[in-house]
């Protein structure tokens, strides 16, 4: 599938909440939609591979696993939302920096998962940003995953937003175990359900080969279930993030020099991008200590494993 060939029409008939024409969003209802996000939950995770598109290709296991996960309020401005996700292990109380999803209103551009470790920044066609949110997910470093452009929609009463389709790179959970692919196609939607909030994924395994073609594997579909809990201690996350946020608002400033302006960012970690999740979450961790980190420790990180993409990227079997 070539996603650029999907016209807006098109992706109005097959995906709900991209409407061609649709009116101008009411910006105070959407805002109150993203921030009922933020709170504390039981969540799980299940992904599960469905329809199977190449001769021989075995269906994977089915993917379960959960944990208790706090969403945090970051950056609250009209046009813009920033919400932090934070771990806690019930047991030892640890807490994980996770991921992070920053949603802006009408943004003209946004980044793109173009080729192996490479995200170049994009011009966000007119008709598809009008009135629309553009949702940004972050890695545990901060730096970027995928990014998604849709309308909430209020339908009988339910809020959801549904992105067009995008690009995202393999998820933690098979990068170290599949090499027969090399990028997702996908859609993502949220719902706001009694209890908490959901996120469907519903993705395509591709392998992007040099030469520009596309091979489709499998589609899969993913669901997240935030419920909302009482009976979790997330007093270590608090902590941790009262402690380590004007921190982590350098890193932040630090990526966006590169994903704020084109032609974007190319990594030179490996694919795990362990080589600057350490340091960082070590830097964070002399924080919480009480110790000092100086900027010039954070800029080494990003002058060892961080560079601006090349002006035109083709996408790169991994």
């Amino acid at each position: 599938m070539n996603i650029r060939l999907l016209s807006a029409s098109l992706l109005a008939l097959i995906i709900p909440g991209i409407a061609v024409g649709a009116p101008v969003a009411d910006t105070s209802r959407d805002r109150t939609s993203i921030l009922a996000m933020q709170g504390e939950y039981l969540v799980d995770f299940a992904f599960d591979e469905t329809v199977l598109l190449q001769p021989g290709y075995e269906r994977q296991p089915a993917m379960r696993s959960g944990g208790n996960e706090v969403v945090i309020v970051v950056q609250d401005s009209p046009a813009k939302i920033v919400l932090q996700h934070l771990l806690v292990d019930e047991k030892s109380g640890h807490v994980t920096k996770h991921w992070r999803q920053d949603w802006t209103y009408e943004a003209p551009t946004r980044f793109e998962f173009s080729a192996d470790q490479t995200w170049q920044l994009r011009s966000i066609p007119a008709a598809l940003t009008q009135g629309a949110w553009t949702q940004c997910v972050y890695e545990v470093s901060d730096a970027p995953r995928y990014c998604g452009t849709g309308r909430w929609t209020y339908d009988n009463g339910v809020a959801m937003w549904t992105s067009d389709v995008s690009w995202r790179p393999l998820p933690r959970r098979e990068y170290t175990k599949r090499s027969d692919y090399n990028a997702i196609s996908a859609v993502n939607r949220h719902t706001l359900t009694p209890g908490g909030w959901t996120h469907e994924q519903f993705n395509t395994k591709v392998l992007r080969k040099p030469d520009g073609t596309q091979v489709e594997l499998a589609r899969e579909f993913g669901f997240n279930d935030y419920q909302k809990t009482t009976e979790v201690d997330f007093k270590p996350a608090y902590t941790y993030w009262n402690a380590t946020k004007e921190y982590w608002a350098k890193v932040r400033a630090r990526w966006e020099r590169f994903l704020g302006q084109a032609p974007g960012v190319h990594l030179k970690t490996k694919v795990d991008g362990m080589a600057m999740i350490i340091p960082l979450f070590e830097q964070a961790g002399s924080i919480e200590d009480g110790k000092k980190v100086r900027d010039a420790q954070i800029d080494a990180v990003f002058e060892k494993w961080v560079e601006h993409a090349p002006t035109e990227a083709v996408a790169s079997q991994r």
